[in-house]
C-alpha cells in the first residue's frame, strides 16, 4: 500500500506577540506505519521547525498533557493514529485553558484552583498518627475512589464541554469527578450541607446541562455520566434540606 502524504494544518500564535494574529501553517509529513500524532508532531519540530509548540510527557496516555482540538474533537495525540484521519488534519488548541502558544496550554493553574475550590482534601477532626496502622476500607468503595482518581487532569472534558467555554468559573465534569470522588471516601467527614456550600450552585454542579460530550470523549473512559449524576443527587437533597431548614 502506497504511503499518504498528509497535511497538518496547525494554528500558530505566540500570546506574547498580540499583534500578530492567529494563523493556519501548513506542515507536510509523509505516513509512516502505526505513526501517532505524537510521534509526527515531535517530528515537525525536529525536522522542519523547532519553534512549534505543544505538549508531551508520556506519549501512553498517562500523563494527559497532549490534549488538543483534532480536526474540532478534543482528544490526547498520543492516543489518535495518523490512520484514522484524512489526509488533511487540522490542529487547534483545547479552549478554555490560557493558552501559552501554538498548541501549548495551562491546564495546571485551572485545576489548581479546581482543587482549591472544592477544598480537594480529606476533611476530618481524626489526629495525624503516622505509626498508626492503615485504615481499612471495604473494597467495592475503594474500587469507586479508584474510579474517579483515574482522572489524569488532561483537561478534555473541559474543552469539549459547552457550559465551560461560555462560562469559565464552571468546574466541569473535572471538577465534579473530583467532588465525587471525596463524597465517597468514608474518611472525608464534610456533611452534605457543607458540600452544597461549596458545588451546590450554577459554577458548580447544577450548571451541566447534560450533554455529555465530557463522557462521550473521556480518553481513559471514566464514567463522568455516573459521576455527575451522583453529585447532583446528592446536592439536591442538601438543597432541598437547606430550603426546608
Amino acid at each position: 500500500m502506497a504511503q499518504r502524504e498528509l497535511t497538518f494544518r496547525i494554528m500558530r500564535f505566540n500570546p506574547e506577540e498580540p499583534k500578530k494574529k492567529p494563523v493556519l501553517q501548513d506542515f507536510h509529513l509523509t505516513e509512516e506505519p502505526g505513526m501517532s500524532l505524537f510521534i509526527v508532531l515531535n517530528k515537525l519540530r525536529e525536522e522542519q521547525d523547532p519553534t512549534l509548540r505543544f505538549d508531551f510527557v508520556c506519549r501512553a496516555s498517562i500523563c494527559g498533557s497532549c490534549g488538543m482540538l483534532v480536526n474540532g474533537t478534543p482528544t490526547l495525540a498520543c492516543k489518535t493514529l495518523t490512520k484514522d484521519l484524512p489526509e488533511i488534519t487540522t490542529l487547534l488548541p483545547l479552549p478554555v485553558f490560557k493558552l501559552l502558544g501554538d498548541l501549548s496550554v495551562d491546564t495546571g493553574v485551572w485545576f489548581r484552583d479546581i482543587s482549591l475550590r472544592t477544598e480537594s482534601w480529606i476533611h476530618t477532626d481524626e489526629p495525624f498518627v503516622p505509626d498508626a496502622p492503615e485504615e481499612r476500607m471495604d473494597n467495592a468503595v475503594a474500587q469507586k475512589i479508584y474510579e474517579a482518581e483515574r482522572c489524569i487532569e488532561c483537561g478534555v472534558c473541559i474543552g469539549v464541554c459547552v457550559v465551560a467555554n461560555l462560562r469559565p468559573d464552571f468546574i466541569g465534569a473535572a471538577g465534579a469527578n473530583r467532588v465525587a470522588r471525596f463524597m465517597i471516601d468514608p474518611r472525608d467527614k464534610r456533611t452534605e450541607q457543607e458540600y452544597f456550600d461549596v458545588v451546590g450552585n450554577d459554577d458548580g454542579i447544577f450548571g451541566c446541562m447534560g450533554q455529555m460530550g465530557c463522557e462521550d470523549h473521556c480518553p481513559v473512559g471514566i464514567p463522568l455520566r455516573d459521576q455527575l449524576a451522583y453529585v447532583r443527587r446528592k446536592m439536591a437533597v442538601a438543597g432541598w434540606q437547606y430550603k426546608k431548614a
